[in-house]
């Protein structure tokens, strides 16, 4: 057997093994999930990096915007009650023109005052703070800390075993496979993942999911000429696959909105 060969299938394995034995979670969509931190730690830390933040950004000044952002947020993160009881939800407007929204461990929620005109009413809001939560509830940040370790970790392992001839090249081979093969796919299960459980958030909360399609609508017109990019190096779906999904998973949404609405 060719010596890169095998010294690419040790790595291989070595990542296959951390991955398998580790991979003890299950997220709210049933998806086996590989996380080596603690739920505690990962909220340690998005508590500081949030505080951090919080120095750093120029909070909104707006009440209107804090007074909805932190209704919308509230609303929703009681649908995530079952799988973090105890979580210390902080909903912050920044004043930022970037049209964005993220998500730190613990429930930690910024929202950037620049994707208000695209979200356009609350129940647009819904739809990207339903995600977000979903992001947290299911903790993706930790598991993607946990998946970065387990790569680096492999990758180093590949190189051990490689002779000095190959190793440089097994390497490389390792690196660009992994963040390619493992990383970026694996963040756009994440984010699907989030749209589909921030979907069923906000249908819970009483908010019209179809919502969720009418704001990826305005976004992608928004976000119109920019490049996406291929979709196989992309860390997010692209919008017309986002559109696509949310479409077939509404009526598992609608099935959850409170009697009346």
């Amino acid at each position: 057997m060719n010596k890169v060969y095998q010294n690419f299938l040790s790595g291989g394995l070595a990542a296959f093994l951390i991955l398998t034995l580790t991979s003890c979670t299950t997220s709210s969509t049933g998806r086996k999930q590989f996380i080596m931190t603690s739920a505690s730690d990962e909220t340690q830390m998005g508590l500081q990096a949030f505080n951090q933040m919080k120095k750093e950004v120029p909070l909104s000044t707006n009440p209107q915007h804090k007074s909805l952002v932190e209704r919308v947020g509230a609303r929703i993160a009681a649908q995530a009650k079952d799988r973090m009881p105890d979580a210390k939800w902080e909903f912050v407007v920044f004043e930022s023109k970037e049209a964005n929204a993220f998500c730190l461990p613990g429930g930690k929620i910024g929202i950037y005052t620049g994707i208000l005109p695209i979200t356009k009413n609350e129940a647009g809001l819904a739809a990207v703070i339903g995600h977000e939560v979903a992001h947290a509830s299911n903790r993706h940040g930790g598991e993607r800390m946990s998946q970065a370790q387990a790569v680096q970790t492999a990758t180093a392992l590949g190189g051990q075993v490689a002779s000095e001839k190959y190793s440089a090249i097994t390497m490389v081979a390792l690196g660009g496979l992994g963040k390619v093969g493992i990383e970026l796919p694996f963040s756009r299960a994440q984010e699907s993942e989030a749209d589909h459980v921030g979907l069923l958030y906000m249908a819970k909360a009483g908010y019209d999911p179809e919502e969720s399609v009418r704001f990826w609508e305005r976004f992608s017109a928004a976000n119109k000429g920019q490049p996406q990019g291929f979709e196989l190096l992309r860390t997010h779906p692209v919008d017309a696959k986002r559109i696509a999904d949310l479409k077939s998973w509404m009526p598992e949404a609608k099935a959850l909105m409170p009697k009346g609405k």
